[in-house]
């Protein structure tokens, strides 16, 4: 096999050789690409074509292709599908996390219709556990396929049941050891197990030293330990510290794109989980709070600048500039806010960085705001004739950028205290609030400084 560039010349290539019936010509060219490669080929695809396509994929690579395709298209991919068949076809032949990962985007009734035409009973009872885990908590993201020893075995009896084992499990990373009750107490690697006596005992030769997580462990935080300590794999334990299943990388992977998803969505305003195939009441609905809320704050703003109609008539020329304090402490604040929100998310920022950050904060809205602040009094000193607007908007720049980033930098951190997700405030609520906040500061200085308001 070898990597691929998707584009629309392979696509189109590939419809003709559908539309030319000639399947030998189409397998010969699958057999070459990767799951991914076909999935994101599916991708563009008619749901009858794809299944044509899928028919010519042998039954291992169709299973992986399943599970790369989008989950729109997957969807519509199945719908094609008898539940007797999905249940033969693809999830029964699946490792339990993959099955329960295609699951979870059925509906109550197809999930138990498809799980009641499984022939495998141990592997249906696995899946309905998986399935009523919380999503994105380590329960929901685990497979319950993994190779385990118990602590009192021999090694060459270890080796004997990895054989046995290793039938249903794709890929082997280490040996759990547990003991007479199923509690994970250590791990042991292959190199270790092969290199050891054959008569030696596994309570001789393994490592009690093993990171686990809980089956109600964030997703976020499973994120995090994989970073954290380089792994590939970690083992899931229930209440009872029992091992119940293995979290891989890869798995991980696609936690980290799906929560990297949500938090850019949740940035830019939008309050759920869509994307561009979602019909479009399900879109505005998404994306109107957040304009309803930018809306108020305009009519808020709008009433606050009524108040002083009056001295604008006077000064006019103080309208000029209120977009642009608006807009500079709008930008200001969602920098800083993304720069908190990002350590959120990374676990980087402790509760004893906050104020030393809120200080840098404060000392880097001071520079920018200071340059940005000269900047823009030189421009009103060589093109406008009064001293007192080119004071007025100098300090008034300098004092909402400092403002918003100090804000910018608070609101994230008291959302997460509230246990809310930092990330609504790097984008319309903070852009709202600043805009409001650079009004105020604006028409305050310009009270004292031209002596009118």
């Amino acid at each position: 096999m070898e990597k691929i560039s998707v584009d629309i010349a392979l696509v189109k290539q590939l419809q003709q050789l559908l539309e030319q019936n000639d399947d030998e010509q189409l397998q010969r060219l699958l057999d070459e690409m990767y799951p991914q490669d076909i999935a994101e080929i599916l991708d563009r695809m008619k749901a009858d074509e794809a299944r044509h396509i899928m028919h010519l994929v042998d039954k291992e690579k169709a299973i992986k292709v399943l599970v790369e395709m989008e989950e729109n298209v997957r969807e519509n991919f199945l719908s094609s599908y008898s539940v007797k068949e999905i249940a033969d076809e693809f999830i029964q032949n699946m490792d339990s996390d993959d099955a329960a990962y295609v699951l979870n985007n059925f509906s109550v009734k197809d999930k138990e219709d498809v799980i009641s035409n499984l022939s495998d009973i141990e592997f249906a009872s696995s899946l309905l556990s998986l399935l009523n885990y919380e999503e994105y908590t380590a329960g929901s993201l685990m497979a319950v396929e993994l190779v385990k020893a118990n602590i009192n075995w021999s090694v060459s009896q270890c080796i004997e049941e990895i054989r046995r084992q290793a039938e249903n499990v794709e890929n082997i990373y280490v040996v759990y050891v547990v003991d007479d009750f199923e509690r994970l107490t250590g791990i042991i690697t292959l190199k270790n197990l092969i290199l050891s006596n054959p008569t030696a005992h596994i309570s001789d030769v393994y490592n009690d030293e093993v990171i686990s997580v809980s089956t109600s462990t964030d997703s976020e935080e499973i994120a995090n330990l994989f970073k954290k300590y380089d792994l590939v794999v970690l083992p899931v334990v229930n209440a009872l510290g029992q091992l119940v299943g293995r979290i891989t990388v890869d798995d991980v992977v696609e936690v980290i794109k799906e929560e990297a998803n949500e938090d850019y969505q949740l940035m830019s305003g939008i309050t759920e989980d869509v994307d561009s195939s979602d019909k479009v009441w399900v879109l505005s609905r998404a994306r109107l709070p957040w304009l309803l809320i930018g809306l108020m704050g305009g009519v808020a703003s709008s009433r606050f600048i009524e108040i002083y109609e009056e001295q604008l008539r006077i000064h006019p020329e103080m309208a000029f500039f209120m977009p642009l304090i608006a807009a500079m402490g709008g930008n200001a604040g969602v920098q800083s806010s993304a720069i908190v929100v990002q350590g959120l998310a990374n676990n980087t920022l402790g509760t004893k960085n906050i104020l030393p950050k809120i200080w840098k904060e404060l000392r880097v809205g001071l520079l920018n705001g200071l340059i940005c602040s000269l900047l823009l009094l030189g421009y009103n000193i060589a093109f406008s004739n009064s001293m007192n607007l080119s004071m007025t908007v100098s300090i008034a720049l300098i004092s909402v950028i400092v403002f918003a980033t100090v804000l910018g930098t608070f609101i994230p951190l008291v959302l997460n205290k509230m246990k809310i997700d930092p990330a609504i405030a790097t984008g319309p609520f903070i852009t709202t609030t600043n805009d409001l906040l650079g009004l105020v500061v604006y028409f305050a200085l310009g009270h004292l400084l031209y002596n009118v308001f």
